[in-house]
């Protein structure tokens, strides 16, 4: 986020979704058979970190739609949605492309997979941020798994402004403020809706699923219950946050200290709750991650801790507004720079080693070291000037040029 548009725990919030998502993805690696009895809860907890994914959708639907809320509140025109296009472009392409590319490379140079039309199919269909609405391309590529949920994203950059259409409508932007995010929770019930249409409608078969077939058996898995109709409904949850925290008075207060403190407990209370069943903590409706009661406990936070007289500064400290500024390169790197080390040297992560934990632990600190210091080279040299460049073509054309002004200043007095 740029330092003007900051607020108060959103840089905390996704940092911990980063951090949860590397622990899931760290955790993956060792043999939960041989980890001491007194971290097995530890061990356990870190494995429903891939709950972050919740916490990443939550928070773009919150900071992206309160531009929208905004605007409308104030009776302004709907905000350009060539520029909302322009900046959402710039912030995930760049990344993602050369995330994917090297992904797709590496699947057929070090993996060895066969370099035929179902890897191309689906490194075409990731590309064009396609890939999320069938099992075959649901994962794009080989050996960067994460990057399946960017297209499951960008399908709620869509629909974000789609839904914000029908506030904007002359007819209904008349209604009062409560009013309008009353209509927000409509939207929310018909993707609520829509996942259900999906999973009871559209189930995959039995023939290759599971994650012994690999990725896509394992997409077959997920699939329907992961949908990008479903996942917008998480997302729309941090946009009716969004909607909430612009009509809270903006004046701090202690009371807003104790309600993100108690959102953040209940947010994690919620991981517990996963033990005992399927990883991806399916709940109302199949929809993982604990829906509702995770996403939920995240966009109150979200919508406290601004108005935070103490907590939202102290959550915000440069820890975590380093590990927020390079987040999505750590989250688009982790699984390229975890499954080239496991396949280029098998002894890493405690395999074949007397002590496993030791090993694991080793390896993990290394892993952790190279994919941060890949995800900041990734913010640094490409996302940041590309978003940059995204910038100043957006104030060229929000400037008047060079004839207009001409024309302006040749305008006698009181003319049209």
């Amino acid at each position: 986020m740029e330092k003007e548009a900051r607020l108060g725990g959103a840089d905390f919030m996704r940092a911990v979704a980063c951090l949860m998502v590397l622990a899931h993805h760290l955790v993956l690696r060792m043999d939960f058979n041989k980890i001491p009895p007194t971290l097995d809860l530890t061990f356990l907890l870190a494995r429903f970190g891939n709950h972050g994914v919740s916490v990443f959708f939550v928070l773009s639907g919150f900071l992206l739609s309160r531009p929208f809320w905004l605007a409308l509140d104030r009776a302004q025109p709907l905000p350009s949605l060539k520029i909302y296009a322009m900046r959402r472009a710039a912030r995930i392409l760049p990344g993602f492309w050369v995330a994917l590319t090297v992904g797709f490379v590496i699947s057929f140079t070090v993996y060895g997979f066969p370099l035929d039309g179902e890897l191309i199919g689906r490194y075409v269909a990731g590309f064009f941020l396609m890939s999320q609405w069938h099992w075959r391309t649901f994962f794009p590529v080989q050996g960067d798994g994460p990057l399946w949920s960017i297209p499951f994203e960008t399908t709620c950059y869509v629909l974000l402004p789609i839904g914000f259409l029908l506030l904007f409508h002359a007819k209904l932007r008349l209604r009062s403020a409560l009013v309008c995010r009353l209509l927000w929770i409509g939207i929310i019930a018909a993707s609520l809706l829509g996942h259900w249409l999906v999973v009871t409608y559209l189930p995959t078969d039995n023939v290759g699923r599971g994650w012994q077939y690999g990725f896509q058996g394992g997409a077959k898995e997920w699939m329907p219950r992961y949908n990008p109709i479903g996942f917008f409904a998480v997302f729309a949850l941090g946009v009716l946050a969004a909607g909430i925290q612009t009509i809270i008075p903006a004046r701090r207060s202690a009371i807003c200290d104790i309600i993100g403190a108690l959102a953040i407990i209940m947010g994690a209370w919620q991981l517990p709750q996963s033990i005992g069943g399927p990883g991806e903590g399916y709940a109302w409706l199949g929809i993982p991650y604990q829906f509702p009661l995770f996403p939920l406990a995240v966009a109150i936070a979200l919508c406290a801790l601004p108005q935070s007289v103490f907590l939202g500064r102290v959550l915000d400290n440069s820890l975590s507004r380093y590990v927020a500024t390079v987040s999505f390169g750590v989250y688009i790197w982790q699984d390229i720079v975890l499954t080239l080390m496991t396949t280029l040297l098998p002894w890493t992560f405690g395999t074949g080693s007397d002590d496993v934990l030791g090993g694991w632990i080793t390896s993990s600190l290394v892993a952790i070291v190279i994919i941060f210091a890949i995800g900041t080279i990734s913010y640094f040299f490409l996302e940041r000037p590309v978003m940059r460049w995204a910038r100043s073509r957006e104030q060229a054309r929000r400037m008047p040029s060079t004839s207009d002004k001409k024309a302006v200043q040749r305008k006698p007095l009181g003319g049209r």
